[in-house]
């Protein structure tokens, strides 16, 4: 067996990143790499990064893992005030990503949190700052008695190009950026300038996985959920709210998989209604994921379905099986991949 050469023919390290919306497969492919280009994984998730927080955020088991290592996952106390921001994950996932670059492995970033990967490409200096928690409930306090514009007024007063950026209504943001002035001396915009304009330390190979057959994408979701709740999401939610995780965290409390459980715990909603909501939920954050991605020029996108057309049905059996037979192979994704790998230079383990 042979090493993976991180840097062979550029002088910046490779490294890969495969990113998608939700259930697009990024875990089973991400595995099936590292085990065939002697990689270890990282993960790009917000929520997965959470102890306690299994089924609703699709974190893989050790099952699903494959025996791969895998790297900033399950490792932060949800009910921790201080909390964990972008800059947080920057930070981590470098120490994380350099580590694997020095044993001569293959550091394959996966997820779908656009926003975790984008601050980590940049490669700027967006620096881990201190978190304020006593600031950050004054300033909640003086939102929901003031109004978010008067929120909004003081970050106008501290950094006036966050402000034009960020809607009054989002509160949170706004703290946020009230926060890094009030514990950095320097403003958000500040910070964001001098990330957009660095230069990223590393030659990095960012694979999406793509879907422009809806109804095959939205019937993967559809499974996943179903999937979650016969693992037994209802009893982790109830679980969590008993922790008082949702209180503690406002991320997880906004994490998809588990706000939607509430009014059914509650008694307020059928199960069956619940996990509709849940299933609209998480196709409209998907929807969200593709538009980022898109949106990002680095990401070579991978089609996960055909282009051919589709009859019209003759019948809802007919319909589901001509959107089951746009779906691509595991295994043709798997090549499809590969040759991306070699294109770019990245060599197997022999």
């Amino acid at each position: 067996m042979t090493e993976h050469n991180p840097s062979a023919g550029t002088s910046k390290p490779r490294i890969v990143a495969i990113v998608g919306c939700t259930a697009s497969g990024k875990t089973a492919l991400a595995v099936e790499l590292a085990r065939r280009f002697g990689g270890e994984i990282v993960s790009c998730d917000s929520m997965q990064i959470y102890r306690d927080m299994n089924i609703g955020t699709a974190k893989p088991d050790e099952e699903e893992r494959g025996g791969i290592p895998h790297h900033l996952m399950d490792f932060v106390d949800p009910t921790d005030p201080r909390g964990y921001s972008c800059a947080d994950y920057v930070f981590d996932a470098r120490a994380a990503v350099d580590d694997i670059l020095a044993r001569g492995r293959l550091p394959i970033l996966c997820g779908g949190t656009g926003l975790y990967l984008d601050a980590f490409l940049r490669g700027g200096t967006f620096e881990v700052t201190d978190t304020d928690p006593a600031l950050r409930r004054e300033l909640a306090a003086k939102a929901d008695r003031e109004g978010p514009e008067a929120v909004h007024a003081l970050l106008c007063e501290l950094d006036p190009a966050a402000a034009a950026a960020i809607h009054p209504n989002n509160v949170k943001r706004v703290i946020r950026a009230i926060e890094i002035c009030r514990t950095t001396g320097r403003t958000k915009s500040d910070l964001d300038s001098a990330s957009r304009t660095a230069e990223c330390p590393y030659d990095a190979l960012v694979v999406g996985l793509w879907y422009e057959c809806r109804e095959l994408l939205y019937d993967r979701i559809d499974r996943r959920v179903d999937a979650m709740l016969g693992a037994g999401l209802v009893e982790e939610t109830r679980r969590l709210r008993e922790m008082g995780v949702f209180e503690t965290c406002p991320t997880a409390a906004q994490a998809i998989g588990y706000k939607e459980l509430f009014p059914y715990l509650d008694g307020a909603q059928t199960l069956e209604d619940a996990a509709n909501v849940l299933k609209m939920a998480t196709r409209r954050y998907a929807k969200r994921q593709l538009t980022w991605f898109r949106a990002k020029p680095y990401v070579v996108r991978v089609a996960c379905d055909t282009s051919a057309p589709v009859d019209a049905p003759d019948t809802p059996a007919d319909a589901t099986a001509r959107v089951d037979a746009r779906a691509k192979s595991f295994e043709e994704i798997v090549n499809n991949v590969e040759k991306l790998f070699h294109n770019h230079g990245i060599c197997g383990i022999l």
